[in-house]
């Protein structure tokens, strides 16, 4: 399968939580990092989700928020990585941030010039990247 979003994280299913309608379904990526994906059940059912199940979470990369670590805040976000930008390549009105986690994870994100600009981003500054469980699309194979 060929996608266009730039983040593929391939793992395992770790555990999935069971909702009325929704369900939260946690990827170990085996490097110390989980992703969580709250998807329907009828989804979950479909790809017959279930522990030790492989699936990748797919994540476009305009989905991903960065927070400069210079400033502490708490976010609702439950899937947060921590790591350094690796470089960014700028666009006429957005930029491609590339960030590599502290556990080694390569994600991307789309972000606005002005946004570089006002974070003041460049490679080697600290970043956390951070993806709403909903922003989560997960696929298996058949």
């Amino acid at each position: 399968m060929s996608i266009s979003a730039r983040n593929q994280l391939a793992g395992i299913v770790e555990s999935v939580v069971a909702g009325a309608v929704n369900d939260e379904v946690v990827l170990n990526l085996g490097n110390g990092e989980t992703i969580s994906a709250v998807i329907t059940k009828n989804s979950t059912q479909l790809l017959g989700l279930e522990k030790g199940k492989r699936a990748v979470a797919i994540i476009k990369a305009p989905w991903v928020v960065l927070v400069s670590d210079e400033n502490e805040y708490l976010f609702s976000a439950r899937n947060q990585f921590n790591g350094r930008v690796e470089s960014i390549e700028t666009g006429s009105v957005n930029a491609v941030v590339h960030i590599k986690t502290n556990a080694g994870t390569q994600l991307s994100a789309v972000v606005t010039n002005n946004s570089v600009d006002e974070m003041k981003l460049s490679a080697g500054s600290k970043v956390t990247a951070i993806v709403k469980a909903s922003s989560v699309i997960l696929a298996t194979k058949k």
